[in-house]
């Protein structure tokens, strides 16, 4: 008896909370609803970036030819071909008015612009102009953004006032003045209260023509009854008005020349006119003879406006943008340097390695050249045991010094920092100096291990006779192609014939291939 009631104190318990469960479940829809818009924040929004290689000769910043390669694009998380992604017909990383930003170390050097876009050698490129960075415009400090400029009247009044502009010549007006202006004769016009307001002034006529003379006394009874004199006779008597308009007749010496000529009154018309420098003047020509251009003009005096348009033969010479020309082939000086373009602003992010001890450079750098040496059989042969002599006497000849290490041709040494706090990373690329099919290559890839010594991580050697089988890895630079603040390492796979960009990611001591450009890579990597 005693087991059985906690058995069914415990059966009653969980059927309370069953059913408080279940009321909690039914009105859950009727509050957990959302009627507003939930917006994704640009961190959820997938990245579009495209990664590309330009190509030039000549000056950085000023190349005499160029040509931007796509490489790869990433949308979505995915990295794309870039040569073919979107084509119409031309890829999408090669629409006009694409903006690449140059980069060198992840620091960025220019700008590049797409004009246009072709196809060489079976792959689209892009052509258009360098074009330097923007100037950073100095932010004002917080002592000149606090800084304010008022009046003593303004402070007193603390209220906005708007103040005219002050000339030189302006006159000081006070009310003193108005007011003893008041009682002075009612013909003279008031001084404008404004000093900037315009004032029109009539022309002055002759003293001659707008004196009048009072009628005498024997003709006023004839002048009484006529017309309107006679019954106004006070406005004949008062003063003349020195500033009515008066009307002139024609001078009569140019209608008798005008007459005379039979030309009537155009030659007075133009005679009115020939003071105008600039007006056309229309001419009959000589039989056999081209009409004289006498419409244009050369100078404009009257004409202060220094963005006038201006109308000259010949091509333009103003500041039109300049698109460099295609870049054909593979020159011998040509540079290369990575272009990115990206839909949202990224910081730049230096690839460089801060090296805490410099005598470390020096001795990796020293440890990989002898590797690359014995990679391309630049390393003397061992030399003989000496002989020994069964004399008595000893030689005393001191020990010869080892020869010294055979040079490395094209020799190109980089140290990177792919990732923030990550070590340094070694990538050394050189050749001997054969020519042909006994000229070697050879591509190192490397970090040092816990102990301080070389740890290589990919090496690829081939020759020129295989070059379509085994490509040669030239390095161009570090470039972050997943936006995700971690650099890969962008080679150019160049053989005899053909080439190919890949990138390469070195994650936890291995340098793996992460994108190829092209249906496949062409031959093998010549990796050992």
């Amino acid at each position: 008896m005693s087991l059985c009631r906690p058995n069914r104190f415990i059966l009653l318990r969980r059927q309370t909370v069953l059913a408080v469960l279940a009321g909690l479940f039914a009105a859950l829809p009727a509050t957990a609803q959302y009627v507003g818009k939930v917006t994704k924040s640009d961190k959820e929004s997938p990245e579009l970036r495209s990664i590309a290689v330009l190509e030039w000769t000549g000056e950085e910043g000023h190349p005499t030819a160029s040509r931007l390669i796509p490489v790869a694009v990433l949308d979505g998380g995915q990295l794309q071909d870039g040569g073919v992604y979107l084509a119409r017909p031309e890829p999408m990383a090669l629409f006009p008015e694409v903006e690449y930003e140059l980069q060198q170390d992840g620091q960025p050097i220019g700008l590049y612009d797409i004009r246009n876009a072709g196809e060489q050698l079976g792959s689209w490129v892009g052509f258009g102009a360098w074009r330097p960075l923007p100037s950073a415009r100095p932010r004002p400090s917080a002592a000149e953004l606090a800084k304010t400029h008022f009046d003593d009247d303004d402070a007193q009044s603390g209220e906005p006032v708007l103040h005219r502009k002050h000339h030189a010549d302006d006159a000081p007006s006070s009310g003193s003045a108005k007011s003893s202006s008041s009682g002075a004769d009612s013909s003279s016009p008031a001084a404008p209260s404004d000093p900037d307001r315009p004032v029109l002034h009539k022309k002055p006529s002759d003293s001659t023509e707008n004196a009048s003379v009072s009628p005498s006394p024997a003709n006023a009874g004839s002048s009484s009854g006529a017309g309107s004199a006679g019954s106004t006779p006070a406005s004949s008597s008062s003063a003349p008005d020195s500033d009515q308009p008066v009307l002139h007749k024609r001078d009569s010496s140019s209608d008798s020349a005008g007459s005379a000529s039979g030309t009537g009154s155009a030659s007075g018309s133009s005679s009115a006119s020939s003071g105008d420098p600039d007006r056309p003047t229309l001419k009959r020509g000589k039989k056999g003879q081209p009409a004289a251009d006498t419409a244009s003009v050369e100078s404009v005096p009257d004409d202060t406006d220094p963005d006038r348009p201006k109308l000259k033969r010949g091509k333009p010479t103003g500041s039109e943008i300049v698109v460099a020309p295609s870049l054909k082939g593979l020159p011998p000086d040509s540079q290369q340097i990575v272009a990115v373009s990206d839909a949202k602003s990224h910081p730049p992010h230096p690839w460089d390695y801060a090296w805490s001890n410099p005598d470390d450079e020096a001795k990796m750098k020293s440890s990989l050249e002898d590797i690359a040496r014995a990679a391309l059989g630049l390393n003397p042969p061992p030399a003989a045991p000496p002989v020994k002599r069964t004399t008595a006497r000893k030689s005393a000849k001191p020990t010869p010094l080892p020869p010294a290490p055979a040079p490395l041709g094209g020799e190109q040494f980089r140290v990177f920092e792919l990732a923030y706090g990550s070590g340094a990373t070694f990538v050394l690329s050189a050749n001997n100096d054969g020519t042909g099919a006994q000229q070697k290559f050879v591509t190192l890839i490397a970090q040092p291990d816990l102990y301080g010594n070389i740890l290589v991580l990919k090496k690829s050697v081939t020759d020129g006779g295989h070059l379509d089988e085994s490509p040669r890895m030239r390095l161009v630079d570090a470039v972050d192609a997943l936006a995700d603040n971690r650099g890969e390492l962008l080679f150019e796979l160049r053989g005899a014939t053909q080439r190919q960009f890949a990138l390469y990611r070195v994650l936890r001591g291995q340098a793996e291939q992460l994108f190829v450009t092209g249906a496949g890579q062409f031959g093998s990597e010549g990796s050992e």
